[in-house]
């Protein structure tokens, strides 16, 4: 009893996928971007609270009644402050010669808070008012969109629509037309500025003394525009070109 020989649809289907086209259906391939400018959703600052005390416990007191005004003042502006974060904590002792040895002169204390915000002109209002507390550093701000935003879903609309246009002039230009798409490759091209990124024309504020009285003006701050791209890569088949 002999074996049958093997059948030769199932060679065919395991032949490798070629992305090459044919002479009957000939293949076009295109990369379509976007590029938007659009206003910023949401701002984050950075705080850094500070204390020093001759003894470790005056130093963590002044630090927990410091940080806990400038938690207070954050959370009193209520919506519009959608995020606070308390990061690095440190307590450091200062070191002094004394005689042949060293002796502790005083202890530094520092906690960071970041705060974001989706409103730009609390933003400047609360920027300026901890920048009066005492002993308090401002960094910021850094401006971004929510990773939900729809510039991002408009600008790879857009990439999608510049690659269909583009490879319906290529085959224009043959005297073809498009037949069907065979693939769209996303890239996930998208470069919102994150908030890590250098911001530009950032403030960088330190204040020692309270003001007296009616606090400072607001800070006046203009968002920064953020560029969100997108890109693709398409191939589609078109009718045989005239030649």
């Amino acid at each position: 009893m002999t074996q049958d020989a093997p059948h030769h649809d199932a060679q065919h289907h395991d032949a490798p996928h070629q992305p090459y086209g044919t002479p009957e259906v000939p293949r076009v391939a295109v990369r379509g971007e976007a590029r938007l400018e659009v206003d910023p959703e949401i701002a984050r600052i950075g705080i850094a609270v500070s204390a020093r005390g001759t003894d470790r416990r005056t130093a963590l007191e002044d630090l927990t009644r410091r940080n806990n005004t400038v938690l207070d003042l954050i959370k009193s502006y209520g919506d519009p402050v959608e995020k606070i974060e308390t990061g690095a904590f440190s307590i450091t002792p200062e070191l002094t010669r004394h005689g042949r040895g060293e002796r502790i002169r005083a202890y530094h204390g520092r906690v960071h808070i970041t705060a974001e915000l989706n409103d730009f002109t609390t933003l400047g209002e609360l920027t300026t008012r901890l920048a009066d507390l005492e002993l308090t550093q401002v960094d910021g701000p850094w401006w971004a969109l929510r990773p939900t935003s729809p510039a991002h879903g408009e600008a790879r609309r857009q990439a999608v629509l510049e690659a269909v246009q583009r490879a319906r002039e290529y085959a224009a230009a043959l005297g073809a037309d498009l037949a069907a798409l065979v693939e769209l490759a996303d890239l996930g091209a998208e470069n919102a500025l994150p908030f890590q990124a250098a911001p530009a024309g950032a403030m960088r504020t330190m204040a020692f003394t309270a003001a007296e009285g009616a606090g400072p003006p607001p800070l006046d701050l203009e968002p920064q525009r953020q560029t969100v791209y997108a890109q693709v890569n398409a191939r589609f088949t078109m009718t045989p070109p005239t030649l």
